[in-house]
């Protein structure tokens, strides 16, 4: 997510290190999307996009006009180098830098890239210092070549309300507007993602469960912009205690946060939940004669084909009633299970 960019007086020509590299990222994997998001995000000369369904890949690119395309090699039904071609076919994208994103260092592969009109090469994932220095170099080239053309004024006319748009799409649909976190809507979408990609590869997936303990007595006794405060710092704490660019924070909805943890098993998350009870005591934020404080319930499953993610979310639902009823200010993780659905007892305390 990028920036307001200060673009100059459109009437005055200038230099290409003065505008936005617009990049779309195509890649199957949520995972990686959100990896370079996060890669590109502190630098505000930059507005990312991404495509997750290669089969949208050309009408995503003729919406978006990209500066640079970053192109994933393998995905599920299309190959990689046929869309880099179809994009040096297409007139409004053959001159558009493209950059192919790869598993393997492998001269045969490169060659191939560079043969069927790639611009450069990078292995996945990328150190971010060479992913920004190649992205700003191949912006620059095509925005000096584009400088020659009529397209030139439009492009920067549609790069500024594309950001505009972006910019409030990304607040409406991806961003809890109170915290900064991810919010409902995105967190489902995740999750649902990362267990498929969990069936796919084997690999254990855990949840976070978190609930500010007393909140309403909190709210009651302080009032509510006290109230939103507290909510704040506390989803400071979980984004920070969830800082790996494959793990999500998100607000559930009212004072509950969810963290999703890809590739961690029940040991790790544990460890993850404990180190999060402990920083939001820290705050010591006074209520009720003590501190406020929070309760985790966690989950881990290992995804499979007939499963559902809402298992895993109700296990640590489950746990976080548990961790409630037994004291609040703690962790339990779910003792059953992930496949046998869980279901919120009705008188969830508060």
């Amino acid at each position: 997510m990028a920036g307001e960019a200060i673009l100059p007086d459109p009437d005055v020509p200038a230099p290409a290190d003065n505008y936005l590299s617009m990049v779309l990222l195509v890649d199957d994997q949520v995972m990686v999307c959100e990896a370079v998001r996060r890669a590109l995000a502190r630098h505000p000369d930059f507005d990312f996009h991404y495509c997750t369904d290669p089969h949208q890949a050309m009408e995503v690119a003729l919406r978006v006009k990209p500066t640079v395309i970053l192109q994933d090699l393998v995905m599920p039904g299309v190959d990689g180098l046929d869309l880099v071609r179809a994009y040096r076919a297409n007139p409004a994208l053959h001159s558009v830098p493209v950059i192919v994103l790869s598993t393997k260092e492998d001269p045969a592969t490169k060659s191939d890239a560079f043969q069927n009109g790639a611009n450069d090469y990078l292995v996945k994932l990328p150190d971010t210092v060479e992913l920004v220095a190649r992205i700003r170099y191949h912006t620059r080239a095509y925005l000096d070549h584009l400088q020659r053309d009529e397209a030139y004024r439009a492009l920067r006319e549609s790069q500024r309300e594309l950001m505009r748009a972006n910019l409030e799409l990304q607040r409406l649909t991806r961003i809890d507007g109170l915290t900064g976190l991810g919010n409902r809507r995105y967190f489902d979408e995740y999750l649902a993602a990362e267990w498929k990609r969990g069936v796919r590869t084997g690999t254990p997936l855990s949840l976070l469960m978190i609930d500010v303990d007393h909140f309403k007595r909190y709210n009651d006794a302080y009032g509510h912009l006290a109230g939103d405060d507290v909510l704040k710092q506390v989803a400071g704490v979980i984004q920070n205690g969830a800082a790996r660019s494959t793990d999500l924070a998100a607000r559930f909805g009212g004072e509950e946060f969810v963290v999703i943890l890809v590739d961690v098993p029940q040991e790790g998350a544990l460890h993850v939940a404990e180190r999060l009870v402990e920083r939001v005591r820290a705050l010591g934020i006074a209520h009720d004669g003590g501190r406020v404080t929070i309760s985790v319930g966690v989950a881990t499953a290992f995804p499979y084909g007939d499963g559902e993610p809402s298992q895993l979310l109700n296990a640590a639902d489950a746990a976080l009633f548990e961790a409630k009823n037994a004291g609040r200010d703690r962790v339990l993780a779910a003792d059953l299970p992930v496949g046998f659905p869980q279901q919120r007892a009705v008188a969830d305390p508060e």
